[in-house]
Protein backbone atom coordinates (compact mmCIF):
# COMPACT_ATOMS: atom_id res chain seq x y z
CA UNK A 1 0.00 0.00 0.00
CA UNK A 2 1.26 3.45 -0.78
CA UNK A 3 1.88 6.05 2.15
CA UNK A 4 1.34 9.31 1.50
CA UNK A 5 3.47 11.98 3.50
CA UNK A 6 1.76 15.02 4.70
CA UNK A 7 3.27 18.21 6.87
CA UNK A 8 1.13 18.40 9.86
CA UNK A 9 2.31 21.94 10.61
CA UNK A 10 5.07 20.94 13.49
CA UNK A 11 7.70 22.82 11.50
CA UNK A 12 8.09 20.64 8.07
CA UNK A 13 8.00 17.22 9.85
CA UNK A 14 7.28 14.30 7.62
CA UNK A 15 4.97 12.15 8.77
CA UNK A 16 3.08 9.32 7.02
CA UNK A 17 -1.02 9.11 6.94
CA UNK A 18 -1.06 6.37 9.56
CA UNK A 19 1.13 8.24 11.68
CA UNK A 20 -1.22 11.57 11.46
CA UNK A 21 -3.98 9.28 11.81
CA UNK A 22 -3.04 7.90 15.30
CA UNK A 23 0.10 10.33 16.87
CA UNK A 24 1.85 13.22 17.13
CA UNK A 25 5.00 13.97 17.05
CA UNK A 26 7.80 15.48 19.12
CA UNK A 27 7.41 18.75 17.40
CA UNK A 28 4.03 18.86 17.58
CA UNK A 29 3.85 19.08 21.07
CA UNK A 30 3.28 21.88 23.95
CA UNK A 31 2.06 23.36 27.19
CA UNK A 32 -0.76 25.78 27.89
CA UNK A 33 1.83 28.17 29.67
CA UNK A 34 -0.79 31.00 30.36
CA UNK A 35 -1.74 29.23 34.15
CA UNK A 36 1.37 26.80 34.29
CA UNK A 37 2.59 28.90 37.22
CA UNK A 38 -0.34 28.19 39.67
CA UNK A 39 0.29 24.72 39.52
CA UNK A 40 4.30 24.08 40.01
CA UNK A 41 3.93 20.74 40.85
CA UNK A 42 2.91 19.83 37.50
CA UNK A 43 4.81 22.80 35.67
CA UNK A 44 6.81 19.92 33.71
CA UNK A 45 4.25 17.76 31.96
CA UNK A 46 2.51 18.35 28.91
CA UNK A 47 -0.89 18.02 28.64
CA UNK A 48 -2.03 15.61 25.65
CA UNK A 49 -5.09 16.73 23.64
CA UNK A 50 -6.25 14.29 20.89
CA UNK A 51 -7.47 16.49 17.79
CA UNK A 52 -10.23 14.66 16.23
CA UNK A 53 -11.25 15.72 12.13
CA UNK A 54 -14.47 14.59 11.15
CA UNK A 55 -14.25 14.62 7.62
CA UNK A 56 -14.87 11.79 4.24
CA UNK A 57 -11.67 12.34 3.55
CA UNK A 58 -8.13 14.43 2.43
CA UNK A 59 -9.77 15.34 -0.27
CA UNK A 60 -14.13 15.78 -1.02
CA UNK A 61 -14.90 12.78 -3.23
CA UNK A 62 -18.15 13.73 -3.86
CA UNK A 63 -21.06 16.69 -3.42
CA UNK A 64 -20.84 17.94 -0.54
CA UNK A 65 -20.22 21.22 1.49
CA UNK A 66 -17.81 22.77 1.01
CA UNK A 67 -18.11 21.09 -2.67
CA UNK A 68 -16.78 18.18 -4.24
CA UNK A 69 -12.37 18.42 -4.54
CA UNK A 70 -12.39 20.53 -1.67
CA UNK A 71 -8.78 19.94 -0.04
CA UNK A 72 -8.93 19.65 3.49
CA UNK A 73 -5.28 18.57 4.32
CA UNK A 74 -4.60 22.10 3.98
CA UNK A 75 -6.80 23.58 6.56
CA UNK A 76 -6.13 20.25 8.68
CA UNK A 77 -2.39 21.49 8.67
CA UNK A 78 -3.30 25.29 9.21
CA UNK A 79 -5.08 24.20 12.61
CA UNK A 80 -1.98 21.68 13.64
CA UNK A 81 0.10 24.88 12.94
CA UNK A 82 -1.73 27.40 15.00
CA UNK A 83 -2.41 25.11 17.85
CA UNK A 84 1.58 24.51 18.28
CA UNK A 85 2.59 27.65 18.03
CA UNK A 86 -0.21 29.18 20.10
CA UNK A 87 0.67 25.81 23.06
CA UNK A 88 4.01 24.92 22.73
CA UNK A 89 4.18 23.05 26.19
CA UNK A 90 1.20 20.63 24.61
CA UNK A 91 0.85 17.98 22.78
CA UNK A 92 -1.84 17.77 20.10
CA UNK A 93 -2.29 14.30 18.51
CA UNK A 94 -4.33 14.87 15.46
CA UNK A 95 -6.71 12.00 14.00
CA UNK A 96 -9.42 11.43 11.52
CA UNK A 97 -12.70 10.12 11.57
CA UNK A 98 -15.79 9.13 9.86
CA UNK A 99 -18.00 8.04 11.35
CA UNK A 100 -18.82 6.29 15.25
CA UNK A 101 -16.78 3.24 14.27
CA UNK A 102 -13.64 5.29 13.53
CA UNK A 103 -14.35 7.59 16.81
CA UNK A 104 -14.75 4.20 18.76
CA UNK A 105 -11.06 3.09 17.96
CA UNK A 106 -9.66 6.11 18.85
CA UNK A 107 -11.27 6.42 22.26
CA UNK A 108 -9.81 2.71 22.74
CA UNK A 109 -6.64 3.42 21.55
CA UNK A 110 -6.54 6.42 23.89
CA UNK A 111 -7.72 4.70 27.03
CA UNK A 112 -4.15 4.18 27.80
CA UNK A 113 -2.78 7.28 26.30
CA UNK A 114 -3.74 9.52 29.21
CA UNK A 115 -5.35 12.04 27.21
CA UNK A 116 -6.47 15.25 28.71
CA UNK A 117 -9.38 15.94 26.13
CA UNK A 118 -10.56 16.18 22.50
CA UNK A 119 -10.87 18.43 20.11
CA UNK A 120 -13.60 17.88 17.93
CA UNK A 121 -13.78 19.64 14.58
CA UNK A 122 -16.79 19.11 12.21
CA UNK A 123 -15.27 19.17 8.86
CA UNK A 124 -17.85 17.60 6.91
CA UNK A 125 -21.51 18.26 7.90
CA UNK A 126 -23.26 15.14 9.22
CA UNK A 127 -20.16 12.61 10.21
CA UNK A 128 -21.16 11.47 13.70
CA UNK A 129 -18.17 11.59 15.53
CA UNK A 130 -18.02 14.25 18.31
CA UNK A 131 -21.31 12.14 19.95
CA UNK A 132 -18.70 9.31 20.57
CA UNK A 133 -16.30 11.27 21.60
CA UNK A 134 -18.07 12.82 23.86
CA UNK A 135 -18.70 9.78 26.12
CA UNK A 136 -15.41 9.62 26.61
CA UNK A 137 -15.92 12.02 29.60
CA UNK A 138 -12.84 13.86 29.10
CA UNK A 139 -13.40 17.70 28.37
CA UNK A 140 -14.46 17.81 24.79
CA UNK A 141 -13.90 21.07 22.55
CA UNK A 142 -16.79 20.94 19.49
CA UNK A 143 -15.37 23.26 16.55
CA UNK A 144 -17.20 24.10 13.05
CA UNK A 145 -15.14 24.76 9.86
CA UNK A 146 -17.46 27.37 8.62
CA UNK A 147 -19.03 26.36 5.53
CA UNK A 148 -17.83 22.71 5.77
CA UNK A 149 -19.30 21.17 8.52
CA UNK A 150 -21.74 23.82 9.85
CA UNK A 151 -25.00 22.03 9.30
CA UNK A 152 -23.85 19.27 11.49
CA UNK A 153 -22.16 21.40 14.06
CA UNK A 154 -25.59 23.46 14.25
CA UNK A 155 -28.16 20.42 14.91
CA UNK A 156 -25.83 17.76 17.26
CA UNK A 157 -24.64 21.05 19.50
CA UNK A 158 -28.02 22.11 19.75
CA UNK A 159 -28.63 18.47 21.00
CA UNK A 160 -25.73 18.79 23.62
CA UNK A 161 -27.08 22.07 25.15
CA UNK A 162 -30.73 20.41 25.40
CA UNK A 163 -29.03 16.98 26.85
CA UNK A 164 -27.99 15.97 29.99
CA UNK A 165 -24.10 15.92 28.64
CA UNK A 166 -21.90 18.89 30.71
CA UNK A 167 -18.43 18.19 29.18
CA UNK A 168 -18.79 19.57 25.59
CA UNK A 169 -18.29 23.68 25.30
CA UNK A 170 -17.95 24.76 21.84
CA UNK A 171 -16.46 27.19 19.47
CA UNK A 172 -17.99 28.89 16.40
CA UNK A 173 -16.02 31.57 14.96
CA UNK A 174 -13.86 32.07 11.52
CA UNK A 175 -11.23 33.81 13.53
CA UNK A 176 -8.18 31.29 14.84
CA UNK A 177 -7.78 33.73 17.61
CA UNK A 178 -10.98 32.39 19.15
CA UNK A 179 -10.18 28.47 18.88
CA UNK A 180 -6.87 29.78 20.97
CA UNK A 181 -8.98 31.29 23.52
CA UNK A 182 -11.15 27.97 23.74
CA UNK A 183 -8.14 25.82 23.92
CA UNK A 184 -6.48 27.82 26.55
CA UNK A 185 -10.12 26.55 28.76
CA UNK A 186 -8.49 22.83 29.22
CA UNK A 187 -6.20 24.11 31.38
CA UNK A 188 -9.50 24.74 33.72
CA UNK A 189 -9.61 20.57 33.84
CA UNK A 190 -5.92 20.57 34.61
CA UNK A 191 -5.92 22.34 37.40
CA UNK A 192 -8.46 20.10 39.11
CA UNK A 193 -11.60 21.52 37.65
CA UNK A 194 -14.79 19.80 36.01
CA UNK A 195 -15.69 19.30 32.94
CA UNK A 196 -18.70 21.70 33.34
CA UNK A 197 -16.52 24.32 34.67
CA UNK A 198 -14.13 23.66 31.39
CA UNK A 199 -17.57 24.40 29.18
CA UNK A 200 -18.47 27.40 31.18
CA UNK A 201 -15.13 28.70 30.29
CA UNK A 202 -15.05 28.17 26.92
CA UNK A 203 -18.85 30.14 27.10
CA UNK A 204 -16.89 32.90 28.92
CA UNK A 205 -14.48 33.16 26.27
CA UNK A 206 -17.15 32.93 23.03
CA UNK A 207 -18.64 35.72 24.96
CA UNK A 208 -16.09 38.11 25.71
CA UNK A 209 -14.56 37.83 22.02
CA UNK A 210 -17.99 38.27 20.31
CA UNK A 211 -18.66 41.60 19.79
CA UNK A 212 -21.04 44.09 20.70
CA UNK A 213 -24.27 43.94 19.41
CA UNK A 214 -23.86 46.86 16.36
CA UNK A 215 -26.18 49.69 14.98
CA UNK A 216 -29.62 48.13 14.45
CA UNK A 217 -31.26 50.59 13.09
CA UNK A 218 -32.36 49.94 9.73
CA UNK A 219 -33.10 51.59 6.05
CA UNK A 220 -37.00 52.30 6.01
CA UNK A 221 -38.76 49.51 4.56
CA UNK A 222 -42.62 50.13 4.18
CA UNK A 223 -44.18 46.49 4.86
CA UNK A 224 -48.05 46.06 3.12
CA UNK A 225 -49.42 42.71 4.80
CA UNK A 226 -52.43 41.18 4.53
CA UNK A 227 -54.87 40.30 7.50
CA UNK A 228 -54.25 37.52 9.07
CA UNK A 229 -57.78 36.18 8.43
CA UNK A 230 -57.46 37.23 5.24
CA UNK A 231 -53.73 35.23 4.67
CA UNK A 232 -55.33 31.67 6.36
CA UNK A 233 -58.13 32.32 3.56
CA UNK A 234 -55.51 32.36 0.77
CA UNK A 235 -53.53 29.55 2.05
CA UNK A 236 -56.57 27.53 2.03
CA UNK A 237 -56.56 28.31 -1.61
CA UNK A 238 -53.12 27.73 -2.68
CA UNK A 239 -51.35 24.33 -3.73
CA UNK A 240 -48.38 23.62 -2.99
CA UNK A 241 -46.43 20.49 -5.55
CA UNK A 242 -44.00 17.95 -3.83
CA UNK A 243 -41.83 16.41 -6.17
CA UNK A 244 -40.02 13.91 -4.39
CA UNK A 245 -39.54 10.53 -6.15
CA UNK A 246 -41.97 8.75 -9.23
CA UNK A 247 -44.87 8.65 -6.81
CA UNK A 248 -47.93 10.58 -7.30
CA UNK A 249 -51.83 11.77 -5.94
CA UNK A 250 -53.49 13.95 -3.19
CA UNK A 251 -50.80 14.13 0.39
CA UNK A 252 -52.92 15.90 3.02
CA UNK A 253 -52.33 19.80 3.98
CA UNK A 254 -49.22 21.09 5.84
CA UNK A 255 -50.94 23.88 7.92
CA UNK A 256 -53.73 24.68 6.14
CA UNK A 257 -52.13 24.73 2.25
CA UNK A 258 -52.79 21.42 -0.21
CA UNK A 259 -50.61 19.17 -1.25
CA UNK A 260 -50.38 17.33 -4.14
CA UNK A 261 -47.12 14.64 -5.21
CA UNK A 262 -46.12 14.81 -8.72
CA UNK A 263 -43.80 12.39 -9.94
CA UNK A 264 -40.15 13.04 -11.53
CA UNK A 265 -41.39 11.27 -14.91
CA UNK A 266 -43.90 14.21 -15.02
CA UNK A 267 -42.00 16.90 -14.55
CA UNK A 268 -39.53 15.18 -16.64
CA UNK A 269 -41.50 15.00 -19.76
CA UNK A 270 -42.76 18.60 -19.07
CA UNK A 271 -38.79 19.73 -19.52
CA UNK A 272 -38.97 17.06 -22.40
CA UNK A 273 -41.77 19.07 -24.05
CA UNK A 274 -40.74 22.39 -23.42
CA UNK A 275 -40.68 25.00 -26.44
CA UNK A 276 -37.12 25.16 -27.41
CA UNK A 277 -37.22 28.78 -28.84
CA UNK A 278 -39.33 30.23 -25.96
CA UNK A 279 -36.33 28.41 -23.58
CA UNK A 280 -33.51 30.30 -25.42
CA UNK A 281 -35.71 33.76 -25.03
CA UNK A 282 -35.34 33.06 -21.20
CA UNK A 283 -31.66 32.16 -21.56
CA UNK A 284 -31.00 35.16 -23.40
CA UNK A 285 -32.94 37.28 -20.62
CA UNK A 286 -30.85 35.22 -17.91
CA UNK A 287 -27.65 36.13 -19.77
CA UNK A 288 -28.47 40.03 -20.23
CA UNK A 289 -29.89 40.59 -16.73
CA UNK A 290 -26.95 38.70 -14.73
CA UNK A 291 -23.92 40.50 -13.71
CA UNK A 292 -21.85 37.62 -14.90
CA UNK A 293 -21.77 33.96 -15.95
CA UNK A 294 -19.26 32.34 -14.21
CA UNK A 295 -18.52 28.47 -15.42
CA UNK A 296 -22.20 28.03 -17.22
CA UNK A 297 -22.25 26.94 -20.96
CA UNK A 298 -25.14 28.27 -22.82
CA UNK A 299 -26.60 24.91 -23.77
CA UNK A 300 -26.79 24.52 -19.73
CA UNK A 301 -28.76 27.93 -19.95
CA UNK A 302 -31.10 26.51 -22.06
CA UNK A 303 -31.69 23.47 -20.73
CA UNK A 304 -32.48 25.09 -17.06
CA UNK A 305 -34.72 27.53 -18.92
CA UNK A 306 -36.73 24.41 -20.32
CA UNK A 307 -36.66 23.36 -16.49
CA UNK A 308 -38.44 26.64 -16.11
CA UNK A 309 -40.77 26.17 -18.99
CA UNK A 310 -41.63 22.66 -17.31
CA UNK A 311 -42.35 23.71 -13.67
CA UNK A 312 -44.50 26.51 -15.02
CA UNK A 313 -46.41 23.57 -16.85
CA UNK A 314 -46.66 21.90 -13.66
CA UNK A 315 -47.92 24.64 -11.84
CA UNK A 316 -50.44 25.66 -14.66
CA UNK A 317 -51.69 22.03 -14.84
CA UNK A 318 -52.57 21.51 -11.16
CA UNK A 319 -53.56 24.97 -10.63
CA UNK A 320 -51.04 25.38 -8.16
CA UNK A 321 -48.93 28.36 -6.96
CA UNK A 322 -45.93 26.46 -5.53
CA UNK A 323 -43.66 23.77 -6.58
CA UNK A 324 -40.28 21.97 -4.58
CA UNK A 325 -38.87 19.48 -5.92
CA UNK A 326 -35.73 16.62 -4.81
CA UNK A 327 -33.50 18.56 -6.86
CA UNK A 328 -30.53 16.66 -5.95
CA UNK A 329 -32.24 13.31 -5.79
CA UNK A 330 -33.76 13.87 -9.13
CA UNK A 331 -30.89 15.08 -10.47
CA UNK A 332 -28.42 12.37 -9.20
CA UNK A 333 -30.44 9.52 -9.97
CA UNK A 334 -31.11 10.51 -13.62
CA UNK A 335 -34.86 11.62 -13.12
CA UNK A 336 -34.69 15.07 -13.83
CA UNK A 337 -31.65 16.64 -16.64
CA UNK A 338 -31.68 20.01 -15.04
CA UNK A 339 -31.09 21.88 -12.01
CA UNK A 340 -34.55 23.67 -11.18
CA UNK A 341 -32.12 26.61 -9.28
CA UNK A 342 -32.76 29.01 -12.25
CA UNK A 343 -36.51 28.57 -12.77
CA UNK A 344 -36.88 28.68 -8.63
CA UNK A 345 -35.34 32.09 -9.02
CA UNK A 346 -37.73 33.40 -11.75
CA UNK A 347 -40.92 31.92 -10.12
CA UNK A 348 -40.09 33.54 -7.01
CA UNK A 349 -39.20 36.71 -8.66
CA UNK A 350 -42.95 36.64 -9.85
CA UNK A 351 -44.71 36.10 -6.38
CA UNK A 352 -44.95 32.54 -6.85
CA UNK A 353 -42.96 29.77 -4.90
CA UNK A 354 -40.11 27.16 -6.14
CA UNK A 355 -38.02 25.71 -3.33
CA UNK A 356 -35.51 23.64 -2.96
CA UNK A 357 -35.25 20.13 -1.78
CA UNK A 358 -38.82 19.32 -1.28
CA UNK A 359 -38.94 20.89 1.81
CA UNK A 360 -42.69 20.59 2.29
CA UNK A 361 -42.27 22.46 6.01
CA UNK A 362 -39.95 25.50 4.54
CA UNK A 363 -42.27 25.56 1.30
CA UNK A 364 -45.55 26.07 3.44
CA UNK A 365 -43.77 28.55 5.51
CA UNK A 366 -42.67 30.90 2.07
CA UNK A 367 -46.17 30.12 0.75
CA UNK A 368 -47.72 31.61 4.49
CA UNK A 369 -45.78 34.42 4.26
CA UNK A 370 -45.61 35.56 0.22
CA UNK A 371 -49.48 35.08 1.15
CA UNK A 372 -49.05 37.66 4.02
CA UNK A 373 -46.63 39.79 2.70
CA UNK A 374 -48.21 40.19 -0.69
CA UNK A 375 -45.21 39.00 -2.80
CA UNK A 376 -42.33 38.92 -0.85
CA UNK A 377 -40.16 36.09 -1.61
CA UNK A 378 -38.87 33.73 0.96
CA UNK A 379 -34.91 32.38 0.93
CA UNK A 380 -34.50 29.10 1.97
CA UNK A 381 -31.49 28.83 3.28
CA UNK A 382 -28.42 26.69 5.49
CA UNK A 383 -27.34 29.04 8.09
CA UNK A 384 -23.53 29.23 9.57
CA UNK A 385 -23.19 31.44 12.72
CA UNK A 386 -19.66 33.33 12.90
CA UNK A 387 -19.10 34.31 16.79
CA UNK A 388 -15.78 36.34 15.53
CA UNK A 389 -18.22 39.01 13.39
CA UNK A 390 -21.61 38.18 15.44
CA UNK A 391 -23.33 37.15 12.26
CA UNK A 392 -25.38 34.27 11.10
CA UNK A 393 -25.04 33.83 7.24
CA UNK A 394 -28.24 32.40 5.11
CA UNK A 395 -26.44 30.13 2.28
CA UNK A 396 -28.11 28.34 -0.62
CA UNK A 397 -28.07 28.24 -4.14
CA UNK A 398 -31.17 29.52 -4.80
CA UNK A 399 -32.12 33.05 -3.75
CA UNK A 400 -34.57 35.77 -5.44
CA UNK A 401 -33.27 38.93 -6.59
CA UNK A 402 -36.55 40.90 -6.24
CA UNK A 403 -36.68 40.77 -2.45
CA UNK A 404 -39.38 43.42 -1.70
CA UNK A 405 -41.61 41.39 -4.21
CA UNK A 406 -42.63 41.51 -7.60
CA UNK A 407 -42.95 45.07 -7.98
CA UNK A 408 -39.94 46.24 -5.88
CA UNK A 409 -36.52 46.54 -7.07
CA UNK A 410 -34.15 44.15 -8.14
CA UNK A 411 -30.72 43.79 -7.00
CA UNK A 412 -27.73 42.03 -8.89
CA UNK A 413 -27.48 38.54 -9.04
CA UNK A 414 -24.68 36.10 -11.26
CA UNK A 415 -25.37 33.11 -12.62
CA UNK A 416 -22.79 30.49 -11.66
CA UNK A 417 -22.65 26.35 -11.16
CA UNK A 418 -25.02 24.48 -8.23
CA UNK A 419 -21.58 24.54 -5.43
CA UNK A 420 -21.37 21.09 -4.22
CA UNK A 421 -21.26 19.70 -7.40
CA UNK A 422 -19.36 22.37 -9.83
CA UNK A 423 -22.47 21.32 -12.23
CA UNK A 424 -25.54 22.88 -13.55
CA UNK A 425 -26.63 26.44 -13.23
CA UNK A 426 -27.62 28.26 -9.99
CA UNK A 427 -27.51 32.10 -8.67
CA UNK A 428 -25.44 34.16 -6.36
CA UNK A 429 -27.84 36.64 -5.46
CA UNK A 430 -25.97 40.12 -4.13
CA UNK A 431 -29.04 41.20 -1.45
CA UNK A 432 -29.28 45.03 -0.29
CA UNK A 433 -27.85 45.58 3.13
CA UNK A 434 -29.26 48.18 5.71
CA UNK A 435 -32.67 46.51 6.06
CA UNK A 436 -34.39 43.99 8.56
CA UNK A 437 -34.90 40.42 7.80
CA UNK A 438 -37.49 37.84 9.32
CA UNK A 439 -36.13 34.33 9.24
CA UNK A 440 -39.10 31.51 10.17
CA UNK A 441 -39.86 28.50 9.94
CA UNK A 442 -43.73 27.06 10.38
CA UNK A 443 -44.87 23.47 11.73
CA UNK A 444 -48.31 22.37 12.17
CA UNK A 445 -47.20 19.25 14.16
CA UNK A 446 -45.76 21.54 17.02
CA UNK A 447 -48.66 24.28 16.41
CA UNK A 448 -45.66 26.31 16.45
CA UNK A 449 -43.67 29.12 14.15
CA UNK A 450 -40.14 29.43 15.16
CA UNK A 451 -38.66 33.38 14.56
CA UNK A 452 -35.82 35.33 14.71
CA UNK A 453 -34.71 38.41 12.85
CA UNK A 454 -31.74 40.15 11.42
CA UNK A 455 -30.38 43.11 10.09
CA UNK A 456 -28.48 42.29 6.77
CA UNK A 457 -25.04 43.73 6.68
CA UNK A 458 -22.69 42.29 3.91
CA UNK A 459 -22.84 39.22 1.20
CA UNK A 460 -20.08 36.72 1.62
CA UNK A 461 -18.31 35.70 -1.40
CA UNK A 462 -16.66 32.77 0.03
CA UNK A 463 -16.37 30.11 -2.90
CA UNK A 464 -16.86 27.37 -0.28
CA UNK A 465 -21.03 25.94 0.50
CA UNK A 466 -23.86 27.63 -1.46
CA UNK A 467 -23.25 30.21 -3.86
CA UNK A 468 -25.86 33.33 -1.66
CA UNK A 469 -24.25 33.75 1.46
CA UNK A 470 -26.38 36.71 2.91
CA UNK A 471 -25.00 37.78 6.36
CA UNK A 472 -27.32 39.36 8.95
CA UNK A 473 -26.91 40.57 12.72
CA UNK A 474 -29.25 39.26 14.68
CA UNK A 475 -32.01 40.69 17.02
CA UNK A 476 -31.48 39.45 20.40
CA UNK A 477 -28.95 36.95 21.52
CA UNK A 478 -26.87 35.12 19.83
CA UNK A 479 -26.40 32.71 21.97
CA UNK A 480 -29.76 31.49 22.47
CA UNK A 481 -29.51 30.90 18.57
CA UNK A 482 -27.57 27.81 18.92
CA UNK A 483 -30.23 26.26 20.75
CA UNK A 484 -32.82 24.96 18.04
CA UNK A 485 -31.27 23.47 15.37
CA UNK A 486 -32.01 20.07 16.64
CA UNK A 487 -35.52 20.34 17.09
CA UNK A 488 -36.00 22.35 13.59
CA UNK A 489 -33.39 21.35 11.34
CA UNK A 490 -30.83 23.13 9.69
CA UNK A 491 -33.47 25.06 6.97
CA UNK A 492 -34.59 28.64 7.52
CA UNK A 493 -36.60 30.80 5.22
CA UNK A 494 -35.70 34.43 5.16
CA UNK A 495 -38.04 37.50 4.06
CA UNK A 496 -37.00 41.31 4.09
CA UNK A 497 -39.35 43.33 6.05
CA UNK A 498 -40.04 43.70 10.04
CA UNK A 499 -42.85 41.07 9.96
CA UNK A 500 -42.51 40.61 13.79
CA UNK A 501 -45.78 42.15 14.40
CA UNK A 502 -48.02 40.76 11.53
CA UNK A 503 -46.25 37.13 12.62
CA UNK A 504 -47.25 37.25 16.17
CA UNK A 505 -51.33 37.95 14.80
CA UNK A 506 -50.97 35.30 11.92
CA UNK A 507 -50.03 32.55 15.01
CA UNK A 508 -52.68 34.16 17.47
CA UNK A 509 -55.27 33.43 14.46
CA UNK A 510 -53.95 29.82 13.90
CA UNK A 511 -53.91 29.01 17.64
CA UNK A 512 -50.30 28.67 17.03
CA UNK A 513 -46.98 29.78 19.52
CA UNK A 514 -44.30 32.00 18.19
CA UNK A 515 -40.95 30.58 19.65
CA UNK A 516 -38.42 33.28 19.33
CA UNK A 517 -35.13 31.26 18.89
CA UNK A 518 -33.11 34.58 19.52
Amino acid sequence: MKTNSMLTGCGGCGMTRRGFLTSGCAACVGAVGLLAASRPARAAEKMRIRVVYSLHAETQPGPDWPNVGFEFRPVMDRINATLANAFPNTTFLPAMATGEEQAKAILSEDASADIDGYIAYQMNAWNRVVQTIATSGKPVLYADFQYAGSGGFLVYMAAFLRGETTNVGFVASSRMEDLIAAVKCFEVVKRGGTTADFVAATARARLENTPKPGDLACLPDKLDVLSAEECIQRMKESLILAVRDQSSGPDGDYAGIPVVKVAFSELNAAWEAADKDEARAIADRWEKTATAVTDVSRETLETSAAMYLGEKAVLKKYGANAITINCLGGFYGGHIHAYPCLGFYDLNNQGLIGACECDVRSTATMVTFTTLTKGRPGYISDPVIDTAKRQIIYAHCVASSKVFGPEGSTNPFEIMTHSEDRQGAAVRSVMPVGYMTTSLEISPERKEILFHQGKAVDNDPDDRACRTKLCAEPVGDIEKLFTQWDQWGWHRVTFYGNLKEPVFALADAMGYKVIEEA
